[in-house]
């Protein structure tokens, strides 16, 4: 297995966004540099429409009942020592929550991100003349900033995002969950972004990128991070003095995990080091560490990817066959036709409000299959709801393959 890299996880972003199925068997976790793609802005200038760039861009509406209230928390958890700033006063992180709202009105709109992220986002990827960052940070949002959360208790979902990512690139999904009845904590991870905004005008940047392209070190790494992460911020939101004044809407006894390439690893390996994370989903990410002996102790996890030659069986990531048989309770393999590496997060929808190129499987196909199939897994093992797209291929979702059940 290659080691994930700064440049192939941005050259290969840049071209799954500017050219349709160029590079749809990759993904940033296994992908060798790529030095052969043409220019990112020529060929997406050439595609972007007259109107103005973004344009009145706004996320899909969320499909649950209820309304959507965000907040955002830095966190920082001193008993640790950052392991990629070790001078730094502790982990830092931010947090976005999603939540029920008990109604629409209450608070601002609820901004994408800030101005600074998504210009270090876009000129990482080379698309900053197409994409502009303020632009993308001001696609709308469907959460009102600070509501008031709808009575009752709900179980909490955990995000993380893939390498290089924020938080922010798995908002449509996020929003969704909320709107269905979750608790949603999107979580960046310190260093391991291209841009995060923290309290004081700082931004942290990626000096994760930098240790794993230059400094040697194993992608394991940023998943026991992440995981230890995300212990932290179980505690911070379901301990006995949670950093969120609304955390009684929390139902400690029921929380969930998913995430994005190696932030989908991350959560296999959050549930092995902590029995509190009831099921995990991993969107199409490469798996660095295997699992203990134990397994996941009877928990269902479901690797949900692209539909090719990489998380096929016997496909080129050989670390979904390895870990397939080390899952121990409720588990799907399920793979999505026409899907790219970045298919299960909002990249699709920044591709078809900018004017960019599109892959096979449309931006509203991705968004749908995404948000169904999280949901439904996490509806039948969090809720208890019977969910039987889960059991097999359904014809409202012909994308959608069982490779193992």
């Amino acid at each position: 297995m290659t080691r994930l890299t700064r440049a192939a996880a941005a050259a290969l972003l840049a071209c799954a966004l500017a050219l349709p199925g160029a590079l749809a068997t990759a993904s940033p976790s296994l992908a060798a540099p790529i030095t052969a793609a043409p220019p990112i802005a020529a060929i997406s200038v050439a595609a972007a429409p007259a109107a103005p760039v973004g344009a009145g861009a706004a996320l899909p509406a969320p499909t649950g009942p209820y309304s959507l209230g965000t907040t955002v928390l830095p966190l920082v958890d001193r008993s640790r020592t950052d392991p990629w700033v070790p001078t730094a006063a502790g982990r830092e992180l931010m947090v976005t929550l999603h939540y029920p709202a008990a109604r629409s009105g209450d608070g601002r709109p609820a901004p994408y991100a800030t101005g600074e992220e998504a210009r270090l986002l876009t000129e990482a990827l080379g698309i900053g003349g197409v994409v502009p960052g303020e632009a993308l940070a001001r696609m709308r949002t469907h959460g009102r900033t600070d509501a008031r959360p709808a009575p009752g208790r709900y179980p909490l979902v955990l995000l993380s995002p893939g390498f290089g990512g924020s938080r922010w690139t798995l908002t449509h999904l996020a929003e969704d969950l909320a709107s269905r009845g979750y608790v949603v904590a999107s979580v960046d991870h310190a260093y391991e972004s291209y841009g995060i905004s923290v309290p004081g005008g700082r931004t942290l940047t990626c000096v994760a990128c930098t240790a794993l392209d230059e400094g040697g070190v194993h992608a394991s790494v940023v998943t026991a991070t992440r995981a230890a992460d995300m212990r932290f911020v179980l505690d911070r939101l379901t301990g006995p003095r949670p950093a969120w004044r609304h955390a009684r809407v929390i139902d400690a006894r029921r929380v969930g995990m998913a995430g994005h390439s190696i932030g989908g690893a991350s959560a296999a390996t959050a549930m092995a080091a902590d029995p509190r994370i009831d099921a995990g989903v991993n969107m199409d990410g490469a798996f660095w560490e295997d699992l203990p002996a134990e397994g996941l102790r009877g928990r269902p996890f479901l690797m949900f990817g692209t539909h090719d030659g990489m998380h096929l069986p016997g496909g080129q990531d050989a670390s979904w066959d390895r870990t397939w048989p080390a899952l121990d309770g409720w588990k799907r393999w399920i793979t999505v036709a026409g899907a790219e590496h970045f298919t299960f997060s909002d990249y699709p929808v920044i591709q078809s409000r900018f004017g960019l190129p599109q892959p096979a499987l449309s931006a509203d196909r991705a968004v749908a299959v995404t948000r169904t199939y999280v949901a439904g897994f996490l509806d039948r093992h969090l809720r208890g709801l019977p969910r039987p797209l889960l059991d097999g291929p359904t014809p409202d979702n012909p994308e959608v393959h069982f490779q193992h059940r």
